[in-house]
């Protein structure tokens, strides 16, 4: 049974179009925030010279993914319940992921998927190439970039989710166009 949370909202894009910089806007300005799973991962899995990388196992990776999602999500209805919360990422960001990869999705993980659910509106920034730079967290190529986008476009809106494209504006400038849509 779905029990979407409307004051959860997601925004989601493919790597370095701004997803984190607009989070941390957010919550300067005084709103509740979650950060991205993925770069915490990625961060610990290199420091413990450990294998759920996207470069070395992506299966331990996605899996990694999805559970640090749930757990993170579960950690803000225990703590916050159902304040507005802006979601840096979104469980269906591991689940594309896994599609894109080609790693099976089990039934069980379909239904969870169903069961943490957020607002049907999501918050989707574009590829940015002026903006766009990789790092030690963050390795896909330009090309990967765009495709990402797609994805997750395309992975939202197979779910039932409404996507909502940001313009590629100052941050303040999207936070103000993501508080209009809210507010509507």
């Amino acid at each position: 049974m779905e029990n979407r949370k409307d004051n959860f909202y997601i925004i989601t894009g493919g790597p370095g179009v701004g997803k984190t910089t607009l989070i941390t806007g957010l919550h300067h300005g005084g709103f509740e925030t979650v950060e991205e799973e993925a770069r915490k991962i990625i961060k610990n899995q290199i420091e413990t010279k450990s294998e759920g990388l996207p470069w070395k196992n992506k299966k331990l990776y996605a899996s990694l993914m999805l559970e640090a999602s749930l757990k993170s999500y579960d950690k803000i209805i225990a703590e916050r319940g159902l304040n507005l919360t802006f979601f840096d990422r979104g469980i269906l960001d591991s689940i594309c992921y896994m599609k894109m990869e080609k790693i099976p999705i089990s039934e069980k993980v379909i239904e969870l998927i169903k069961l943490y659910s957020f607002n049907k509106n999501v918050f989707i920034l574009p590829p940015w190439k002026e903006i766009y730079e990789t790092d030690n967290e963050r390795k896909q190529n330009w090309n990967e970039a765009e495709s990402t986008y797609q994805k997750m476009n395309e992975t939202y809106q197979e779910f039932g989710y409404h996507t909502i494209e940001v313009p590629k504006l100052t941050t303040q400038e999207r936070i103000k166009f993501i508080l209009q849509h809210i507010s509507q």
